[in-house]
């Protein structure tokens, strides 16, 4: 792959999986919407987008998805939206990513895998940023917030450890939305006396599923195999930043001080296991 293609479609990829956060926060914050439709409408517009670039493509079809995935995959994408009803865009992102990245590394850990000392500092580093972003005080992100979006992080790291060797992504991916949409719909049948939706936050939710998520993933895929292992773990570091400028320019919102340093505490320390791995496989 040209390496300016390679440049750009990796940008655009990191653009709207930050954009995500964007979308789901401006929705809940700045519309009607509650935060079932949203997450239904996401999935439904995602698995829509997804199952078309799969008919559209050719080659080999092998792999399309589980229902465990597909639950994983609900449950991050129902904890995301519901987080966003309180967090802002930046701690949003944050919180998920440090929740996906410890998630990932402790199973890794569980299976036998050893980490260097320079992983175990790493990986400390970031829990402490955690721990940090979550201490009570005046500029502490709210907890109920919080631990939806941690939960939702968790969720998300089962899903990408699901799905590794699963098949052509894109089509195991499209496999998985398809059959979220039906549970997210179950949830919104559940939540039916607290049904709002109006034109601004349908929108948003449908930008977030065919745009933001169905065709980020389609794009991210893409790229991924012109990318050494560690350049697309690294390049993913991104995102939370991303979102958080994001945040400040589209949304108005503020950093504090305790996000700043809890953000590179965790983002610091996740590059250091990164790095580490990689000297250490070579990749």
């Amino acid at each position: 792959m040209p390496y300016l293609r390679l440049i750009l479609l990796t940008s655009l990829a990191m653009i709207a999986f930050a954009g995500n956060s964007l979308l789901c926060r401006v929705a809940l914050l700045q519309t009607d919407i509650d935060a079932a439709s949203f997450t239904t409408i996401r999935l439904v517009s995602g698995a829509v987008t997804l199952w078309l670039i799969v008919r559209m493509r050719e080659g080999e079809r092998t792999g399309g998805g589980n229902w465990l995935s597909a639950l994983a995959l609900f449950v991050y994408a129902a904890g995301f939206s519901f987080a966003y009803i309180s967090l802002t865009a930046a701690t949003g992102a944050l919180l998920l990513f440090g929740a996906v990245q410890a998630t990932m590394i402790s199973c890794g850990f569980w299976k036998g895998e050893r980490l260097s000392a320079l992983q175990l500092v790493g990986f400390l580093l970031a829990l402490a940023g955690l721990v940090g972003l979550l201490l009570p005080g005046l500029s502490a992100p709210p907890l109920a917030g919080s631990l939806l979006m941690l939960g939702a992080g968790v969720a998300w790291g089962v899903y990408s450890l699901r799905g590794k060797g699963g098949g052509d992504p894109t089509r195991v991916t499209a496999g998985n939305f398809l059959r979220a949409a039906p549970i997210a719909a179950g949830l919104s049948l559940l939540m039916l006396s607290r049904y709002s939706v109006d034109m601004a936050g349908f929108w948003y939710g449908v930008a977030s599923g065919a745009l933001a998520s169905g065709i980020g993933y389609a794009i991210w895929y893409t790229a991924l195999p012109a990318l050494r292992a560690t350049s697309a773990a690294t390049i993913q570091l991104s995102v939370p930043v991303i979102a958080a400028l994001g945040g400040i320019v589209f949304l108005g919102e503020s950093l504090s001080l305790r996000l700043v340093l809890a953000s590179v505490a965790i983002l610091g320390g996740i590059a250091l296991v990164i790095l580490a791995r990689s000297r250490e496989q070579g990749t």
